[in-house]
């Protein structure tokens, strides 16, 4: 639905605005951090509620649909973790549910959160915080300070000094230490925007649908919401599997309890 007297630019441009305070590397959106912790309570708070009243005889509900994930996740660590490990199963779960659940939001309505929000003055509000490339590389980072973290504690001094001697031997240190911070850096880069490029591209897919006249719009955007489905339980999975193997990575010469 375009905005009266908006051109399509004006209309796709205004949809693609965050809320932030602040200006250039300094803004904070805070359109993203809103509906992003307000999901990540809610997982709180179902997780919570599920726990408090599981049952192992009738188990039915919410209850089956959480033990199936759990069930899912926990096969795909131990088909790619190596030893055991408190964190990494926990973590697998929550990276796969909080991913999904802020891909999803893409599905709403494009106009609805934002003329909601307008009703009481806001004038920007981008509601999929997987859409904007703060949120995807905040996550990635923060998956990639895990997986220093355990190579140092995993391998120690040895993994620092692989810096300076691979690929090509200790004579050409500098060159070594250069190749391989461009690898490492380069895999905290690609796993957060990969998420970001696909569910950008499929926001921007359902703006440009809206542009449509309504009695159109309903074909072209049930067949891109039912194949979106899949884009965003993808990337979710997608996501979740890079980080159980970069950490399964920096565990593969650890087989005991971390």
């Amino acid at each position: 639905m375009l905005i009266a007297g908006a051109s399509p630019v004006e209309y796709i441009t205004h949809h693609l605005a965050n809320l932030r305070v602040g200006e250039g590397w300094r803004a904070i959106h805070l359109d993203s951090l809103l509906v992003g912790w307000l999901l990540a309570g809610t997982l709180i708070v179902v997780s919570y509620v599920v726990g408090r009243r599981l049952s192992f005889d009738r188990p039915r509900g919410m209850q089956n649909v959480l033990e199936t994930v759990l069930e899912f996740v926990d096969h795909q660590v131990r088909s790619i973790f190596p030893g055991r490990s408190r964190l990494i199963g926990p973590l697998a779960l929550t990276v796969l549910l909080w991913v999904f659940v802020m891909n999803a939001v893409d599905m709403l309505p494009v106009d609805l959160l934002p003329w909601l929000l307008g009703l009481f003055g806001v004038e920007h509000f981008k509601p999929v915080p997987t859409a904007d490339p703060n949120t995807t590389l905040g996550l990635a980072l923060t998956v990639f300070v895990l997986v220093q973290f355990y190579n140092v504690k995993v391998k120690g001094l040895e993994y620092l000094l692989d810096f300076l001697r691979y690929p090509f031997g200790i004579w050409l240190a500098p060159v070594n230490l250069m190749m391989t911070l461009i690898e490492e850096i380069s895999k905290p880069l690609s796993l957060g925007l990969r998420l970001f490029g696909n569910i950008f591209a499929g926001e921007l897919v359902f703006l440009l649908i809206a542009l449509l006249p309504w009695w159109i719009q309903w074909l072209p955007g049930g067949a891109w919401a039912v194949f979106h489905i899949l884009v965003i339980s993808l990337q979710a999975f997608i996501f979740m599997m890079l980080t159980i193997m970069y950490l399964a990575m920096a565990h593969e010469s650890h087989n005991t309890d971390v």
